[in-house]
């Protein structure tokens, strides 16, 4: 029956298929933050806007994954790999691309990127510098873990709310199908399951086969 599936298997695809999408989204947003004003990038040094797409790429994937009434614990760990895998990937994605782009242009040709940078040489030139980041020391590389961590417990925490919900609301269904089911009838050992016919009831006075007229 339907109300007993987990909801694994396609919480599993929906969750990677929303993972890459936000990866994409999120490298687009990395490569085109160029084109933003100058104050939103550099208010708080870009930690506000990088939090705020570290809660993006949650939302996305914990709505995504819970869409199909997930009743799984396994897919609230999930759900927190997912995101904060899209986050990494994402941001090596459009670092990546940019820094292949400002690599193999001129700096007299340099300006605020387009679509015309989005190319795999852009990609594969800037790819060995954009994990950089990750490998230093968390002095310097605290804030890019910090929006992967904050991505990853904000989908774990959105999932394990609606893997609640789904579960919470299928046990009231199940105890109100239960309650309102008949209960079936009693019978001892060795009872018919039908009564037989009782038989009529006749006077001791009344003769047993009465002559006909």
């Amino acid at each position: 029956m339907s109300h007993k599936r987990s909801g694994l298997l396609p919480g599993l695809i929906v969750g990677l298929l929303s993972a890459l999408v936000s990866a994409a989204v999120l490298g687009a947003a990395v490569l085109f933050q160029t084109r933003l004003p100058a104050a939103v990038i550099g208010f708080g040094n870009g930690h506000p806007l990088s939090l705020a797409s570290s809660l993006v790429v949650a939302l996305i994937v914990a709505l995504a994954m819970g869409a199909v009434r997930p009743r799984s614990i396994l897919l609230i760990p999930t759900a927190a790999l997912y995101a904060g895998g899209a986050m990494a990937a994402g941001q090596i994605v459009g670092s990546s691309i940019m820094i292949g782009s400002t690599l193999r242009t001129p700096p007299a040709e340099r300006g605020p990127a387009d679509l015309s940078d989005v190319t795999l040489d852009n990609f594969t030139a800037g790819l060995p510098y954009a994990p950089s980041l990750y490998r230093d020391p968390l002095s310097v590389s605290w804030a890019a873990w910090l929006y992967i961590a904050v991505a990853a417990l904000a989908a774990l925490f959105l999932l394990t709310l609606r893997v609640v919900r789904v579960r919470r609301a299928q046990r009231a269904q199940a105890a109100e199908a239960e309650a309102e089911s008949p209960e079936p009838e009693y019978r001892a050992p060795f009872e018919p399951a039908q009564a037989p016919t009782p038989k009529p009831t006749t006077d001791l006075f009344t003769p047993r086969n009465p002559t006909k007229d």
